[in-house]
């Protein structure tokens, strides 16, 4: 089954019929749903978001051609093991930031600058971001990032250090901060 599936996905990527290619894979969480595209990874489903609802979203705003294609994120599943093991501080992966656009891309980029074990506010981001007075907007864009723990809105925080939200569940959010020795 997996091999014909691997064939289907090779011969439709070689017909240029695979824009979004998608894979689930095991996190310390749950599952993760992982999804790219030629300029690089476009998603991260985190396991309490339906991920046939994600789907569904890459189809209307990216494209239709959506396949599973699990042999596409080896160097990603590696990354995010190792992430997770602690071995990991920076995801070196191209990423596709088609999902967000103005005020949210730049809050978005802002974030991807945190370092490992770092926190910022939304205060701060907004200001990163160009924007100082739109903090709530700034933490609009954190709850709508399409590539969380790649992008670690986790690191970002209220400004007297509560942890404000996040899109995994305070529970992922504190989590993630111990696992960097951030909290």
């Amino acid at each position: 089954m997996r091999i014909a599936l691997q064939r289907f996905t090779d011969r439709a990527a070689a017909e240029g019929l695979l824009d979004v290619a998608y894979a689930k894979v095991d996190s310390p969480f749950g599952t993760l749903l992982l999804a790219s595209t030629e300029r690089g990874l476009v998603r991260v489903g985190l396991p309490n978001q339906d991920a046939e609802g994600l789907l569904e979203e890459l189809a209307r705003r990216v494209s239709p051609r959506v396949l599973e294609a699990p042999a596409r994120f080896e160097e990603t599943r590696r990354k995010l093991d190792l992430y997770f093991e602690g071995h990991l501080q920076a995801f070196e992966l191209a990423l596709d930031w088609r999902l967000s656009d103005g005020f949210r891309v730049r809050v978005q980029r802002a974030i991807a600058k945190i370092p490992y074990g770092q926190t910022r506010s939304y205060t701060e981001i907004a200001r990163r971001a160009g924007n100082p007075r739109a903090v709530r907007a700034a933490g609009t864009a954190c709850g709508s990032n399409p590539l969380p723990i790649v992008v670690p809105c986790h690191r970002v925080l209220r400004s007297g250090g509560g942890l404000g939200g996040y899109g995994g569940g305070l529970p992922m959010k504190e989590a993630l901060l111990e696992l960097e020795g951030a909290r």
